[in-house]
Parts: structure tokens; C-alpha cells; sequence
């Protein structure tokens, strides 16, 4: 589907179309939104309303800059089309646009005083995907988790209104600790692709030799590594719960949804023993209703606690 779009909208062809109006930039980046993103409706409504069409813009960007590092499939047309959209979003920035993705987002951008810097530093994550498949320390895993994840989240603040110091560091470690959980789900896949984002210096920590990953077993080496990883995103995830309480509204649904969903894929792992390389864990549609509830449930639980009289509520 994304070669049919980048048929329609690539450097080639916005040379001989006609810019489109900001109404059907607007439908099509929320036709893109909600057919590719299974969480998407349940996320849409849980927005308020008047956020929506912004989250579609953002994410419709996101969504062409992964799918140019991913779905092109060959790494150097995959650099030279990030490239392109790089002066695409540059060209944004400087009033001029072609692509209805960015038609669409100059308004989100102009309306919420959104800096260039967590667009560029996404597509320089995808860039690095191209020629980076490994990695020897955790700092350097943890700063492409920095401009592949946590501008996810920066974002976000932005159409919140609430991009604080404070709140941009909770964001981090939520985004970060996402990312880590998606990682050790996929261990196996990214394996059979070609990617290993288990740090080299861990693994030789934990005595998991290179040559036993080509066995694709859970041994008791890997095992003990995968716990140290599991708890290690764990705690990111658990370091950025406090941002939930810092949102207005139903946002704070949404961000506590991301966040303990990260945790349930955790739980789920260590649910397995770790054997992820038997097992890709997974979360269930049970799992995901009891997740909607309970974030709910403390979404409520924290406006009864807003409304009670000083004299009535507990220390602290």
C-alpha cells in the first residue's frame, strides 16, 4: 500500500500534480491514520475532538518517514528519499509546500509552535537503520531510541500544550521504555532480518556468545540477559508514569494506555520464562480491554481525588 502512495506523492510525481487543498490533506492524512494503526480508532476516541485532526498530521508524517526507511527496500534509495523528505519538511517550515502530508501539518506545526527538531531527528533515526544494525553499548541503543522514540513523545506534548522540562523527561522514559519493550518482544524477527539491538556489552556480560544467536534458543544465558533488559525497560516505563497526571483530560487515558500496554508486553515476557526466541509474546484483546479499564478507572479515581474537600483528603 505504501508503494501505491509513494507512486502517487514521491519527488516524481509531485513535480506534475496539483497541491491540494488543506481539507483533503487533512482527509488523507486520517485515512492513512486510521487504516494503518490498529489501535488508532480507540485512541482517536479517546482524543478530544478538536485534537484529532493534529494527531493524524503528526502521525501521517511519522508514518511516511518509517515507511521510507522500511518498505522501499533497498537502503540507498531508502537514504535518498529520507533525503527528499528531509527538504520536504524543510520547505514546510519555509511556507512552501506540495505533499498533502505537509500541507496538512503546516497548520499543526503554525498552530502549536512545533520546532523542526523532532521531525528532523526521526528521520535521522531511519537513517542510521539503514547502515546500523547492532549495537556495541546501551548509550548508543539508548541514543537511537532518543531520535526514533522520544520524539514521538515530544510531539505529543507539543499538541498538549504541556512541553515543560519536567514533562519532556517523563515523555523520554516512557518512549524509550516502549521502544525497549517492542525490541525484546522481537528479539527473533529482528534476528531473522538482520538487526540485533541487544548491546554487544551486555551480552558479553551475560556470556550470550554471537554464535548463539544463529541457534535461535532460549538458553540459560539468554535468559538471564532478558531479565536484566525486561527490567531495565520496565523501570523507563515506571519512571514516566508521573507525566499521566500532568495532562488535561482524556490525554491522560491515552498516555497511561501507552505506557502500561509497554509493561503488559514486559509482564508477558516474563510470563514465558523470557523464551522469546520459542515465543513471541503477545498482547491479547483481554489484555487490552483490561488496560482500557484500568486506565479509565485511575482517570476517574484521580478527578474523585481533584474534587474532594482539603479536610477530607489524606496527607501528602
Amino acid at each position: 500500500m505504501f508503494l501505491d502512495d509513494l507512486r502517487q506523492y514521491g519527488p516524481t510525481a509531485l513535480e506534475s500534480i496539483e497541491v491540494p487543498d488543506r481539507r483533503t490533506a487533512e482527509a488523507y492524512c486520517k485515512k492513512l491514520a486510521t487504516s494503518h494503526y490498529e489501535n488508532f480508532p480507540v485512541v482517536s476516541w479517546l482524543l478530544p475532538q478538536h485534537l484529532r485532526q493534529h494527531f493524524y498530521n503528526v502521525y501521517a508524517y511519522c508514518r511516511w518517514a518509517d515507511d521510507l526507511g522500511d518498505e522501499v527496500g533497498d537502503s540507498a534509495k531508502s537514504l535518498e528519499l529520507l533525503a527528499w523528505w528531509r527538504n520536504e519538511l524543510q520547505d514546510c517550515y519555509a511556507g512552501r509546500y506540495r505533499h498533502p502530508v505537509f500541507v496538512a501539518l503546516r497548520s499543526t506545526i503554525d498552530e502549536f509552535s512545533i520546532p523542526q527538531e523532532p521531525f528532523v531527528d526521526l528521520i535521522s533515526a531511519f537513517e542510521q537503520d539503514q547502515s546500523v544494525l547492532e549495537y556495541d553499548t546501551f548509550a548508543q541503543l539508548r541514543d537511537y531510541c532518543r531520535r526514533s522514540a522520544d520524539p514521538v513523545g515530544r510531539l505529543v506534548l507539543y499538541l498538549c500544550r504541556e512541553s515543560t522540562p519536567r514533562n519532556v523527561i517523563w515523555s523520554d522514559s516512557i518512549c524509550t521504555g516502549l521502544q525497549l519493550a517492542n525490541f525484546w518482544q522481537d528479539v527473533a524477527r529482528d534476528y531473522a532480518i538482520g538487526r540485533i539491538y541487544l548491546p554487544k556489552e551486555d551480552c558479553q556480560r551475560y556470556g550470550f556468545r554471537r554464535e548463539d544467536f544463529d541457534s535461535g534458543q532460549s538458553n540459560a544465558a539468554f535468559v538471564q540477559l532478558m531479565k536484566f533488559e525486561v527490567d531495565r525497560a520496565r523501570q523507563f516505563l515506571r519512571d514516566g508514569l508521573p507525566l499521566v497526571e500532568q495532562l488535561p483530560g482524556r490525554l491522560q487515558v491515552d498516555i497511561d494506555l501507552f505506557a502500561r500496554g509497554g509493561l503488559r508486553i514486559l509482564d508477558r515476557i516474563e510470563s514465558i520464562g523470557y523464551r522469546v526466541w520459542e515465543t513471541r509474546p503477545k498482547v491479547t484483546k483481554w489484555d487490552a480491554l483490561r488496560l482500557v479499564a484500568g486506565a479509565l478507572a485511575r482517570k476517574f479515581a484521580r478527578g474523585v481525588r481533584g474534587t474532594q474537600p482539603e479536610s477530607r483528603r489524606g496527607p501528602g
